[in-house]
């Protein structure tokens, strides 16, 4: 077959270092919007990963067309901000704050033949001779085995984690395959409980999420949501601990915003908790978390 716009992009699964270490590639996870860039006759055409065009979005990688050594050709990759220190920012990213950055892992097709059913090694190698580097895109690096080493340097760098590529691997369109694999940083924070949503549905009787905070100087600073990581019950004793602490007056520092207070059950602040995260937010919310326990 012919790949032609639009194309859904190859997915990952969510898991673990592998076991069988030289058997896979491993590149930095980047946190931002996976993006595919089509490119004819020096000039590109962007899709996001649910086949919507965003070219006029990004007029900063109006040349990237003419970084490509060849007339045609699919690139697979992920658009990034970077945030102060270098880092890729998801919030940033979701702002279009700075300009963004196309980072290329991938290609599908070089002057109209596709590439999907070459191995990853060799799509690697295509996509580093293909894409010039220029001011807002290029190709990162990777490595082949010990992939504990870089998920370390990840951790080390506040990165969100890595991806790790089975050698020897097709291109799959639109399928989420094993053969990919995100293996994501998570971090331990303790957090205090200033308060809960209702639940609903299944959760009618318990509740939808704990509000939660971080002791400051200033007092309780609210840090989001946290609404996963239960089961029954833990929904049944914490349901049973948070309604013996109902108070009418909110326990953090300052109001949290509408999304979550308007229907908020404040709680004294009594009760601490450990919670898994992804990052704290540049407002200081939890994102991606999921509760762990009570610290007792």
């Amino acid at each position: 077959m012919t790949l032609r716009y639009p194309v859904s992009p190859m997915k990952a699964a969510i898991g673990t270092l592998p076991h069988d270490d030289e058997n896979w590639a491993y590149e930095i996870k980047y946190d931002g919007y996976r993006t595919l860039a089509f490119v004819d006759g020096g000039e590109a055409r962007w899709q996001s990963s649910n086949l919507i065009d965003v070219t006029a979005k990004y007029p900063e990688l109006a040349g990237f067309g003419r970084s490509i050594n060849a007339k045609s050709a699919i690139v697979d990759g992920e658009l990034v901000v970077l945030d102060s220190q270098g880092r890729p920012s998801f919030e940033l990213m979701q702002q279009h704050a700075t300009q963004v950055a196309f980072y290329a892992f991938d290609v599908l097709s070089i002057d109209g033949h596709d590439t999907i059913g070459l191995p990853y090694e060799k799509r690697r190698e295509l996509v580093s001779g293909l894409v010039e580097a220029g001011s807002n895109w290029m190709v990162p690096a990777h490595r082949v085995g010990d992939g504990a080493a870089l998920v370390e340097a990840t951790i080390e760098r506040g990165l969100e984690g890595v991806m790790a590529k089975r050698l020897g691997s097709v291109y799959v369109p639109g399928k989420r395959t094993p053969n990919w694999r995100k293996v994501k940083n998570r971090h331990i924070v303790e957090v205090v409980i200033g308060g809960y949503r209702p639940g609903s549905g299944n959760r009618d009787s318990t509740f939808g999420s704990l509000l939660v905070g971080v002791p400051k100087a200033d007092g309780l600073r609210f840090a989001g949501g946290v609404g996963t990581g239960f089961n029954q019950r833990t929904l049944g004793e914490l349901t049973s601990r948070l309604r013996s602490l109902r108070t009418d007056t909110c326990p953090f520092s300052s109001l949290p915003p509408r999304e979550y207070s308007r229907d908020a059950v404040w709680v004294r602040p009594e009760l601490r908790a450990k919670v898994e995260i992804a990052e704290f937010t540049n407002e200081g919310y939890v994102r991606h978390s999921s509760f762990i326990g009570l610290i007792e």
